[in-house]
């Protein structure tokens, strides 16, 4: 177990840990500053948006359900991994601070591809109360409670985390002899490993199974889900109950759209797109899901457009008791 993580135990090896990483960006193309604050612009919507969605599910007592305890933390995640992202890159390529420490490096790996890896395990989540909700109507209560959905999360979170912890893990085993340069925005651990110069067999292993275990299998159960509701839909229910029952799986169907398809392209493609691609899908799935999650959800779900209504209501009636008071 030592030699995995240290492949210089017991033998007469120098192992060489660098001080610091060189983030590159783009490579050859110039002006791309421009695309740096594009993605801040995306940033600020994201911060906007999630917050608010988080305190309408906070201050809406009617919104504390099983499936809304999954959207709070979809909307945690996403401003949680946005945060770890976007202002680092800001610094990076906006403020010229593209050397990065070590450990700095690999605390930025763990945190984004953790928050990148939880996205896809909330859409399983809403994908799993989707399913229960229209198949099972009369055993959501039961089979869907606050504390199945919090077991559920809780166990996705564990899961990501010592995932991604291997893979970090695995980095540390690394020797790093020649380029120190990440042909990347972030600390990619698929451009670190590649910069070694002793074994990475492990991390290809990881680099493999990882995309397969995050990615892949949760978006299988997610499309055999809606394979099984598309089904027994046609079966049983009528042509416009069918509509109204689908109506409801829209917002989620869109967000596993906008996350997984520039996801998957990089990582089924990993050393074979060009390093340019791989920063735009990767850098465009980290920020544009985030951003789209609470427009999708505001604009899509019945739910949260009266819990805002509502709120607005409340908040306008105060107002003008504060006036009338002030003016009195």
């Amino acid at each position: 177990m030592k030699e995995l993580f240290n492949p210089a135990f017991g033998k007469n090896i120098t192992f060489v840990r660098p001080a610091y990483f060189i983030i590159n960006g783009f490579i050859g193309l110039p002006n791309m500053k421009y695309y740096y604050i594009f993605l801040f612009f995306l940033y600020i919507i994201s911060v906007v948006g999630n917050t608010a969605v988080m305190a309408l599910i906070y201050l809406d007592h009617n919104l504390r359900t099983p499936k809304y305890v999954a959207v709070f933390n979809l909307a945690f995640v996403d401003l949680l991994g946005s945060s770890a992202l976007v202002p680092k890159v800001i610094d990076v390529f906006l403020f010229n601070h593209n050397i990065i420490p070590y450990n700095d490096c690999l605390t930025f790996l763990f945190f984004c591809y953790t928050c990148l890896s939880m996205q896809s395990f909330n859409l399983v989540a809403l994908s799993y109360d989707r399913l229960v909700a229209i198949i099972f109507p009369l055993h959501y209560q039961v089979k869907v409670t606050h504390k199945s959905m919090m077991s559920l999360i809780a166990s996705f979170w564990i899961f990501v985390i010592i995932a991604v912890l291997i893979s970090v893990g695995l980095l540390t085993r690394l020797s790093f002899c020649k380029s120190l340069v990440i042909k990347s925005y972030f600390c990619d651990h698929g451009q670190i490993y590649r910069l070694a110069c002793n074994d990475n067999f492990p991390n290809d292993v990881i680099a493999f199974f990882y995309p397969v275990v995050i990615f892949w299998i949760p978006l299988v159960f997610i499309l055999l889900s809606y394979l099984y509701i598309s089904y027994t839909l046609v079966k049983v229910a009528t042509f416009q109950e069918g509509i109204k029952a689908f109506k409801t799986c829209v917002a989620h169907l869109s967000l596993v759209v906008v996350y997984f398809t520039p996801l998957l392209m990089t990582f089924t493609l990993m050393e074979k797109i060009h390093p340019n691609n791989r920063i735009i899908n990767l850098s465009l799935t980290s920020v544009l899901p985030p951003m789209l999650n609470p427009i999708i959800y505001v604009l899509q779900t019945h739910e949260i457009r009266v819990s805002m209504k509502k709120l607005f209501k409340i908040f306008s009636k105060t107002k003008v008791k504060i006036k009338n008071c002030t003016t009195a």
